[in-house]
């Protein structure tokens, strides 16, 4: 059982609206990925493979911006953080709807990431000053349950307004869930980091955390399994539409699609709240990270047989087994990187989302930019970084 008495809310308001304002980073990516074709055209990218530029900016933009939010939600507070990131946000999407060119639709996808990374992060160290271990990694998963519901519906959300209107209004209903976010956050969620435990900002005492924080090798070694396994996800989001919407045809299916594999992630997490509290976390991360490994070294032969061209049906039961087992991963990875770091949660939070998400950047750009017409590049993702993250959750859990 979850201790009520530590929230300031009921546990079901407080998943609701922790699970929304996460939702913000999930939907400014997922509901672009209908558009990204007609984006580009009309701005006049230059490369096919550029549309993919759109979701990787928005994550490099997420890297800068935890830098900042996180030390700076440990001297003035979580809601202040949280506020400002909404405010970049919006910014960034007023710049995107009145984008004329390519690279100023790049501008303000990176403000957007800038922004969305206060919400990511605050989220987060919200939870780490209220609850802590399997007590955490359950309510994570609670609110990425409910989340996860974003991924599910965001790109059919995207397809319909670009029925009705063009891709510009995407951005004005990005702009109207945050306005939603901001009026519910700020009227129900208490402040949670009291003056008393508040860090005076220097840059010296923020490098004497991050340093204490790099030193530590349990969070180090799961923020870089965070980063390689994200990264392999990364890779998937950046070229998903390029597959399934063009490879293999599907049209405006292609939200059903996507659909249906965001589900099967959303399943694993929900489970995952029940059976970390039994196995706990460290099982759960390892079975899953071998079984991703597995199911990857076994069906890179058989897509390279078939020359990258799968039969979709093929495709789609590897991507729903691989995403399952990703689905329960998160949830683990983040509480056993966050586990040491009660004392500095917003620094530890900004350190774990900064480094994990820069590489899962470079990891995810890697994968998405060699899409070549076939799925090879995706799955060898998938299989090579799986089993660096093996590698390096034996080295983590070794300092134990």
């Amino acid at each position: 059982m979850i201790d009520n008495t530590k929230l300031s809310i009921s546990l079901l308001e407080f998943v609701a609206l922790m699970a929304l304002v996460f939702s913000v980073v999930a939907l400014a990516a997922d509901a672009m990925l209908p558009a990204l074709a007609e984006i580009a055209q009309e701005l006049g990218a230059a490369h096919a493979n550029d549309a993919q530029l759109i979701i990787s900016i928005f994550f490099l933009g997420i890297v800068f911006g935890q830098a900042f939010f996180g030390p700076f939600s440990d001297s003035r507070g979580r809601k202040p953080a949280i506020y400002i990131g909404f405010v970049v946000f919006s910014m960034g999407c007023l710049v995107s709807i009145f984008s004329t060119s390519f690279s100023g639709m790049l501008a303000g996808r990176f403000l957007q990431g800038l922004g969305a990374a206060g919400p990511r992060i605050i989220v987060i160290a919200l939870i780490r000053d209220q609850f802590e271990g399997r007590e955490m990694a359950r309510v994570m998963s609670f609110i990425i349950s409910i989340f996860i519901l974003v991924p599910i519906v965001a790109p059919a959300m995207g397809q319909a307004l670009l029925i009705v209107a063009d891709w510009r209004s995407i951005f004005y209903a990005f702009l109207l869930l945050t306005t939603i976010s901001l009026i519910w956050f700020s009227l129900r969620q208490e402040e949670t980091l009291a003056p008393v435990h508040r860090i005076p900002f220097s840059p010296r005492r923020v490098a004497g955390r991050v340093r204490e924080i790099g030193g530590t090798r349990v969070t180090m070694g799961y923020t870089v399994v965070t980063g390689l396994m994200s990264g392999s996800f990364f890779g998937y989001l950046n070229s998903s539409q390029q597959i399934l919407q063009l490879q293999y045809g599907l049209g405006k299916m292609f939200p059903l699609y996507f659909a249906v594999l965001a589900f099967a992630f959303g399943l694993a997490t929900l489970l995952n709240s029940r059976l970390v509290v039994r196995f706990g976390m460290q099982v759960l991360a390892g079975t899953a990270l071998v079984s991703i490994a597995i199911i990857s070294i076994v069906f890179l032969p058989i897509s390279w047989k078939l020359a990258g061209q799968p039969p979709l049906w093929m495709l789609m039961i590897y991507l729903l087994l691989s995403f399952f087992a990703v689905g329960m991963l998160f949830g683990n990875l983040n509480a056993l990187a966050m586990e040491p770091l009660g004392h500095v949660a917003g620094t530890g939070s900004a350190f774990v989302g900064s480094v994990s998400t820069l590489i899962a950047v470079a990891a995810g750009a890697v994968i998405g930019q060699s899409y070549n017409g076939t799925i090879l590049p995706l799955v060898t993702g998938f299989a090579v970084l799986s089993l660096l993250s093996l590698i390096t959750m034996r080295w983590a859990e070794a300092a134990r």
